[in-house]
């Protein structure tokens, strides 16, 4: 089972059903974090490296999710291209892809974020769109 993991709200809670649904069927639950270096006029800071900070995203959204104790069939993955091939190239080999309904970027308001809606549409398994409870 494949988890997007971005460091938004969203994407913690989709992390921790992930767990949960991953518990049931003693599946194992891969968290992928991808970046995308997108050139611009100018330099990065001395020392930026976007697997260092994809490794420091990954380890907040743990700790939200997982509240310092990450499940027995875990694994993380840092994958250095745009987050919807990632998470397409990592659903060939999985059952279940979970994303959250929207990340960082997009459109304030939208229900669905154009992630989670490119997953939904390409990947190669079933795709889980988890959205968050709240109160009516």
């Amino acid at each position: 089972m494949v988890v997007g993991v971005d460091g938004s709200t969203s994407s913690v809670g989709a992390l921790r059903a992930g767990a949960q649904i991953a518990r049931q069927f003693d599946a194992t639950l891969v968290a992928v974090v991808a970046w995308q270096m997108r050139p611009f006029e100018g330099t990065y800071p001395i020392g930026y490296s976007p697997e260092s900070d994809a490794q420091r995203i990954a380890e907040e959204a743990e700790a939200g999710a997982f509240e310092g104790a990450l499940p027995e069939h875990y694994e993380r993955t840092l994958v250095g291209q745009p987050p919807v091939a990632a998470l397409i190239d990592a659903s060939r080999d999985a059952d279940l892809v979970v994303v959250g309904t929207r990340g960082h970027g997009g459109v304030v308001g939208m229900l669905l974020g154009s992630v989670s809606a490119a997953v939904a549409q390409y990947a190669h398994c079933p795709v889980l769109i988890h959205r968050p409870h709240t109160a009516r």
